[in-house]
């Protein structure tokens, strides 16, 4: 056992129980945190992602109709440490603007999946409104396991009911666990586990049927994820706190269906 499935949520609970909060309700906020990667500038190990410039595309595939964020290589990613059904390798290419659109939704060209082995070229993008993003190398890796934030545990424990006192009962297990060292790391692009957002959950937005720029029918709710969440910073000083997260439903992920993903973009 790693002490992420088995340290820290003991002492977690450890935590929880001298602070006095409901035991079924610690194990519940452990049972629904997720494994994720957090990637960050520095460090001397291998490349695992690289962000800003220009993309390395195929020959002849059409070029997304957004800046290009980040490429992650994916066989860099230590094994089933998102908890996601990404592909073993190849490259993952994340692609955004920095319009605050937070109920954008489906965007067909906003991941692109490149298989191990297929001839790339450097692809200026040549968005006359955006220069690239500052070009860094990512290879700085954590893995560790991702909460809910506080208000997204309340609403999927209780719905939408859910009165004060179990909102701050939320607040109050999310300091039992920060306090035990389940704070993310400085990270610059997360991939997997559950998203931090300064305003709105994405997966909520994108599952919860009636709202805009979310599933149409409701059709597999609890399939949707979190693939990514990458935070802007000092790139783009319009943004404050800018994030752009990427949602699918594991069943597409899984079909290499990138084209079915979500994405939102909002600011702090």
């Amino acid at each position: 056992m790693t002490d992420e499935t088995m340290d820290r949520p003991n002492r977690f609970r450890a935590e929880a129980e001298s602070r006095g909060l409901p035991p079924e309700e610690a194990e519940e906020w452990i049972r629904v945190a997720l494994p994720a990667v957090y990637l960050a500038e520095g460090g001397d190990g291998p490349l695992v992602a690289r962000a800003g410039g220009d993309p390395l595309l195929p020959h002849g595939v059409p070029k997304p109709s957004d800046p290009f964020v980040a490429s992650v290589d994916l066989a860099a990613l230590p094994p089933g440490a998102t908890g996601l059904p990404l592909p073993a390798d190849g490259h993952l290419l994340f692609f955004a603007d920095t319009d605050v659109r937070y109920a954008e939704g489906p965007v067909s060209d906003a991941v692109l999946y490149v298989p191990a082995g297929t001839p790339t070229t450097p692809s200026p993008l040549e968005h006359s409104w955006r220069k690239p993003y500052r070009p860094r190398e990512l290879r700085t890796v954590w893995h560790q396991l991702s909460p809910q934030m506080p208000e997204s545990f309340a609403l999927d424990r209780w719905g939408d009911l859910a009165d004060d006192e179990q909102f701050e009962l939320a607040d109050e297990l999310d300091g039992a666990w920060t306090h035990v060292g389940g704070y993310r790391p400085p990270w610059s692009l997360q991939i997997g586990g559950h998203p931090v957002s300064p305003q709105n959950d994405p997966v909520h937005y994108a599952r919860d049927p009636g709202e805009a720029g979310s599933s149409a029918d409701g059709e597999g709710a609890g399939d949707w994820a979190l693939l990514a969440t990458w935070r802007y910073g000092d790139d783009v000083p319009e943004l404050d706190s800018g994030v752009a997260h990427w949602v699918i439903r594991r069943r597409d992920l899984a079909a290499r269906r990138f084209d079915r993903a979500h994405r939102y973009v909002e600011m702090g």
